[in-house]
């Protein structure tokens, strides 16, 4: 196991990779930076989404809304197995998939974003949680549909 300093480095240039990775939705990419056993869960699969691919299906089904999409890392916090990311969210909805049941409009929207993604010993990403903030409170109160 890399010395701590050594480690949040390394933690840190992948997430600099993964900027890029889901930017340009690169599988190749994404599989050297995630581990093919990592689990993600999210409001647009019942059943966990698994490695690179599951992760990038989601970035996909974004593209599809929002062709435009990109996420431009603002803010990281690192440690030995945990970054912290916020991450400006940005795109226009002008795709041709509708989204939360709304049809393409052609507005764009910019939106910060918060990411805690787990690393394992080989520097892979093995979770992701993203922090729902005030998008939780709407959700809870029937604002905004919930995403289970």
């Amino acid at each position: 196991m890399p010395d701590n300093d050594t480690a949040i480095e390394r933690n840190r240039k992948a997430m600099r990779k993964f900027e890029q990775c889901i930017n340009t939705n690169d599988l190749s990419l994404g599989e050297k930076l995630i581990s093919a056993t990592a689990a993600f869960t999210t409001p647009v699969s019942p059943t966990p989404l698994y490695g690179a691919k599951g992760y990038l299906s989601v970035v996909e089904l974004m593209r599809q809304s929002f062709p435009d999409v990109q996420w431009k890392l603002e803010k990281m916090v690192a440690d030995e197995t945990t970054v912290a990311v916020q991450w400006l969210c940005t795109g226009t909805f002008t795709g041709s998939a509708p989204f939360t049941g709304l049809q393409p409009n052609g507005r764009g929207f910019s939106t910060t974003v918060m990411n805690f993604y787990t690393f394992d010993a080989d520097g892979k990403i093995v979770g992701d949680v993203a922090a729902t903030g005030i998008a939780g409170i709407l959700q809870g109160i029937g604002a905004l549909p919930s995403g289970q």
